[in-house]
């Protein structure tokens, strides 16, 4: 039984750092694509970042782009996302999320079969 379990989350001040983690469990780690995802209240859940099952190949939303980053220890069977230069905007529950696949083909939520509970986010002006 696939499980994600997201930490790291908080509060934080605007041009500061946060970095999430994703705990996975119940399957090989180092086969899959993983991503992240953020939902802010009102508005419906969007992608963030993603990586190929080898960590080499990574995406990322336009609006993170520079300053976000998704990483992955296979050791630890663990993928990151590090926040930097943070902005309100970035306020969100953020979730992490497994794909079936090694590669995503398009950056939405339905190339991911497994997600986390969630972790909120919330950066001050």
């Amino acid at each position: 039984q696939v499980q994600l379990v997201e930490s790291g989350g908080g509060l934080v001040q605007a041009g500061g750092s946060l970095r999430l983690s994703c705990a996975a469990s119940g399957r090989s780690f180092t086969i899959y694509a993983f991503g992240w995802f953020r939902q802010a209240p009102g508005k419906e859940r969007e992608f963030v970042a993603a990586d190929s099952w080898s960590g080499g190949t990574t995406y990322y939303a336009n609006s993170v782009k520079g300053r976000f980053t998704i990483s992955r220890d296979n050791a630890k069977s663990t993928v990151y996302l590090q926040m930097n230069s943070l902005k309100p905007e970035d306020t969100a529950i953020y979730y992490c999320a497994e794909s079936n696949a090694r590669f995503i083909s398009t950056m939405t939520a339905h190339q991911f079969a497994y997600w986390g509970q969630g972790t909120q986010v919330t950066v001050s002006s």
